[in-house]
């Protein structure tokens, strides 16, 4: 089964992770997407992060209606700050049987010099890139395991919709209402 791995914190999940998500089942041979909640990524602050489990849930149940999506918390028992590369031994070797790929943004793409044994990754594992806004080329742009998908291309992010909920104002059609509902019970974000 081949499987892409869609890293992140999803501090809010939004409908923009959900759109690029399915827009890499649409346009490859992947088979199913399992977001991998990051309990703390090491290029971003984890100031106004939710906790690992209220992500976790948050997740779940915006995807709870799309058998191809799957949410892993299994960054929560590995080593912190979390490295994709260590992820991805560690989840190969416990799912030999499956392929995994990784979907990521541009603006990843562009730095993804500086990952953790990025040469190792991108040798060994298909990578699945949807342009973002700020992106500029890479010098990964040409590799053959680097495969662009055509995405919407929408300037949604989770730091948007955080700045939003603070200042009291509407996030209607940027998250789902079943997430809505759960931020605005636990007054996250505020």
């Amino acid at each position: 089964m081949s499987i892409a791995l869609y890293f992140g914190s999803f501090n809010p999940i939004h409908v923009g992770h959900l759109v690029i998500a399915e827009s890499v089942l649409l346009e490859s041979e992947i088979e199913k997407v399992w977001f991998v909640l990051s309990p703390q990524n090491p290029f971003k602050n984890s100031e106004g992060l939710l906790s690992e489990y209220q992500r976790y849930y948050l997740c779940q149940i915006a995807t709870e209606d799309n058998p191809n999506f799957y949410i892993s918390n299994i960054e929560f028992g590995l080593p912190k700050p979390s490295y994709t590369f260590d992820t991805l031994a560690y989840i190969q070797e416990k799912y030999p049987d499956k392929e995994f790929s990784l979907l990521i943004g541009g603006d990843n793409l562009e730095h993804f010099h500086k990952w953790k044994n990025a040469e190792t990754i991108i040798k060994n594992h298909k990578i699945f890139v949807y342009k973002r806004p700020s992106a500029s080329k890479s010098a990964y742009d040409h590799h053959p395991n680097v495969k662009f998908l055509q995405v919407p291309m929408m300037d949604i992010s989770s730091t948007l919709i955080r700045q939003r909920i603070k200042a009291s104002q509407s996030i209607k059609y940027l998250v789902l209402d079943n997430v809505i509902d759960e931020i605005e019970k636990g007054h996250f974000y505020l």
